[in-house]
């Protein structure tokens, strides 16, 4: 019997496209640690897609890119807001706190997302040396509940953060789903909309192994390749984890598997729907969680 699991793409296989480029990269000797062609080509793919601004490194697993993003971004007396839900809250085993040594100042929320009001609430303490400082706010697109925000919701947020001397990340696990649900490009909904630092998800959408942390604030670039190494992220035989995101990146492969994944969640959920001892507690690809 063939067993199904719709917990997310981690548990199905790699794509082919994915698996023929790694082939192909498993050809003769080039240099480490990302000095290679085929990581020049992905970071190139990433310009493209994100502006020439961007800077781009390649890490093992997306704990590895949201920690590594944030650790550029807060010092140890500092706090990171998001939701209680985020996935850096609930789901990387304290690897936030624990590396970078601040703390998470968290919001209920039943929809999944952050709102201003919310972040209002924790700014109340900012000067009293007693209290853990923000300095970061960390957004999940799309949400752990699967709704997603839209690009009018995220400048709102950045704005206000900026505003307030703060900076902006973004878990992007699943950013590819919900520039398909968007219809829009990831420019759009992240350095466009005054993101600051990206986790960009890989393994959610078809890679083996690898996500990307994705900078586009320039006074935060400069720590990243330091903090990837210190944090054991840094991988020797880079290529294979660069040349994933090059195929992915090419031909919309992306917003291909993304589209197929939307539309496959929303065809479970009118399935599922059609018996009257299911809830569908959290519709898919959508803005709102039901009533």
């Amino acid at each position: 019997m063939t067993q199904k699991m719709f917990a997310s793409d981690k548990n199905s296989g790699v794509h082919p496209l994915i698996l023929e480029a790694m082939g192909q990269a498993n050809d003769g000797h080039v240099p480490a640690y990302g000095n290679d062609p085929y990581t020049a080509a992905a970071i190139q793919k990433f310009k493209e897609h994100f502006g020439e601004e961007c800077e781009v490194v390649f890490v093992f697993n997306g704990t590895g890119a949201n920690v590594t993003g944030l650790k550029a971004m807060v010092r140890s007396h500092q706090a990171i807001i998001c939701t209680d839900g985020a996935h850096i809250n609930s789901d990387e085993g304290g690897a936030p706190e624990g590396f970078i040594g601040g703390k998470l100042l968290t919001s209920p929320s039943a929809d999944g997302k952050l709102t201003i009001s919310q972040i209002e609430r924790q700014l109340h303490h900012i000067g009293n040396p007693q209290r853990s400082q923000p300095k970061a706010i960390s957004i999940s697109q799309c949400t752990e509940l699967g709704t997603v925000y839209t690009i009018d919701e995220i400048k709102e947020i950045t704005s206000y953060a900026h505003e307030n001397g703060l900076y902006v990340h973004m878990d992007g696990a699943r950013l590819s789903n919900a520039a398909a649900y968007l219809d829009c490009s990831f420019a759009e909904m992240t350095v466009d909309a005054g993101i600051d630092m990206l986790a960009f998800g890989g393994t959610k959408n078809g890679l083996m192994i690898g996500e990307a942390v994705v900078c586009f604030n320039p006074e935060l670039a400069p720590e990243i390749t330091y903090i990837r190494k210190q944090g054991m992220q840094l991988g020797s035989k880079m290529r294979f984890l660069s040349v994933q995101f090059d195929r992915l990146l090419t031909e919309n492969l992306w917003l291909d598997n993304a589209r197929s994944a939307n539309h496959s969640a929303q065809l479970l959920a009118e399935g599922l729907s059609a018996f009257p001892e299911i809830r569908i507690v959290w519709v898919p690809g959508t803005q709102k969680i039901p009533d």
